[in-house]
């Protein structure tokens, strides 16, 4: 027998389930005061379009890098510690774009929430 107590780890989502199931009635999510609603509406859409914004940014990065790449076949000849410079850019490029662009997105869910 080992001296170590066992310790069940589980989710906050797996316990809420637990709740639930003990709650004899059908769980409802809560729903908004009626003052609220139109809020929450309208931060719903401006936050969507945010959203489709940063997508369409992100797809013209992942595909726009490597069309721009085929399309400028001159940065093969150029070197960077041996390395050609369209090699560089797809592997240093996108990721801190992809940083700047997720860092962009979230300041302006936030700001949508602020006003």
């Amino acid at each position: 027998m080992s001296p170590h107590r066992r310790v069940t780890v589980t989710s906050p989502q797996t316990r809420l389930a637990h709740a639930r199931r003990r709650y004899r009635g059908r769980w409802r999510p809560t729903t908004l005061d009626p003052a609220e609603a139109p809020r929450a509406v309208a931060l719903y859409r401006v936050q969507l379009r945010w959203a489709i914004v940063t997508l369409v940014l992100l797809f013209a990065l992942i595909f726009g890098l490597p069309l721009l790449l085929a399309a400028w076949p001159a940065l093969d000849e150029v070197r960077l510690l041996g390395i050609p410079m369209s090699w560089l850019a797809m592997v240093v490029v996108p990721f801190p774009a992809m940083v700047a662009l997720a860092f962009w997105h979230l300041r302006r869910a936030e700001r949508a929430e602020e006003k």
